[in-house]
């Protein structure tokens, strides 16, 4: 008979805006919004207060001040809000055997076999009591037998909560509960369901799964299995040397800084586009330089949580421009990022419009189907700008 499993889904509640108020405390028990101040940016984040007017993460700004018009607008700090992930992935790292960095502000731990030294519920919220200590940050845990079961408890126990779901309960735990709690149901499948009289699990957990195949294909499979409580998906452990890298050795070896700019905007490109269509972020970025004698160096950077092909290529020029001191010819040039966790690409976009986003998604879409060399940006002569030090190393200076 097989083990029966423990897996723990902890989040961290709002998590752009619990950081904002962190560093000010002003803001606390008020509406606020993270994200850009015009009305055509759309909201990154909103806190539980604002959320009570309707406001939710990926609105148009313009709606969200309809919606809450005391809302305090503030643009994001990705410096920060990679700061406190890190540091809370360090706090985990240091504490459990196995766990799963599913974004920048939620994890997976699988603490089966733990039970019979610990007590699983007892060890996680001790980890979790331990993560609000030292990072001052609320966060909420769902425990159950699978992933899925554990993150809609997590949901369920929100805010700055927890919540077990005992073996065998899943499907009572889950029963009255919205189908638009089923992570993955969006506005087009929840829609769909409501129309044909599924508001509840419990209703859609009656269907015949033949039916549900039948409507929605393989997702039809797997939304029926998930209104079981089944979820034999596996935590993934986290390694942070899980890299996206590109190289290009050139025909003839070269000093034209043109050439070799326009070669850095090309892999910059390729590994942002491939960061997008596998929905994660970078907080590492690596250059590398191969010079004509052979000699190979390296250079790499911390940055904010990032899949922009703009930021990215900000900190590759100033990385290229500080790592090419020999002024010998170049035979290779190499860009490769880590530190990759899950993430979509507006989290990190605070300024940018509605139309600039989708004007990405756009170049995006064209990428996907001619190939990404198919669309590339104009390359504007080399040069640098100036960047602050991450967050953590300027507090390292000052102490």
């Amino acid at each position: 008979m097989s083990e029966l499993r423990h897996i723990s889904h902890l989040d961290l509640d709002a998590f752009f805006v619990s950081v904002e108020c962190l560093k000010n405390s002003a803001f606390k028990g008020k509406p606020l919004l993270v994200g850009g101040n015009s009305d055509r940016a759309v909201v990154a984040a909103a806190s539980y207060e604002a959320r009570k007017f309707g406001v939710h993460s990926a609105m148009p700004m313009r709606l969200a001040k309809k919606l809450c018009p005391q809302a305090i607008i503030i643009g994001g700090d990705m410096e920060s809000y990679s700061h406190y992930s890190l540091l809370v992935t360090d706090i985990i790292k240091s504490k459990v055997p196995l766990y799963e960095k599913a974004s920048i502000d939620e994890f997976y731990i699988d603490l089966t076999g733990m039970d019979k030294f610990f007590g699983c519920q007892k060890f996680t919220t001790e980890l979790r009591q331990t993560i609000i200590k030292e990072s001052g940050l609320p966060i909420s845990y769902g425990l159950s037998a699978n992933k899925f079961v554990s993150k809609v408890a997590t949901d369920y126990a929100k805010p700055n909560g927890q919540h077990m779901v005992q073996h065998g309960t899943e499907k009572d735990f889950l029963a009255p509960m919205s189908v638009d709690k089923i992570p993955g149901v969006g506005q087009k499948t929840g829609a769909l369901l409501k129309q044909m009289g599924v508001q509840t699990i419990k209703i859609l957990s009656e269907i015949p799964i033949e039916y549900l195949e039948n409507l929605l294909g393989k997702a039809g499979h797997d939304l029926w299995r998930k209104a079981q409580g089944i979820d034999n998906s596996l935590v993934q452990p986290y390694h942070e040397q899980k890299s996206i890298s590109t190289e290009n050795t050139f025909e003839t070896d070269t000093t034209d800084m043109d050439f070799l700019h326009k070669a850095l905007v090309r892999m910059v490109e390729k590994i942002g586009f491939e960061l997008r269509e596998q929905e994660k972020l970078t907080a590492c970025l690596t250059i590398k330089i191969r010079y004509s004698n052979f000699d190979t160096v390296t250079k790499q950077f911390t940055i904010p949580y990032t899949n922009s092909d703009g930021a990215l290529l900000i900190h590759a020029k100033n990385l290229f421009v500080k790592l090419y001191d020999r002024r010998l010819l170049i035979r290779l040039l190499g860009v490769r990022v880590t530190h990759l966790v899950q993430g979509s690409f507006q989290i990190s976009l605070f300024d940018n419009t509605e139309e600039e986003i989708k004007l990405y998604q756009s170049i995006d879409a064209i990428k996907r189907r001619f190939g990404y060399q198919f669309l590339m940006r104009g390359a504007a002569p080399m040069r640098t700008q100036k960047l602050p030090d991450p967050l953590w190393l300027s507090k390292n200076k000052k102490q």
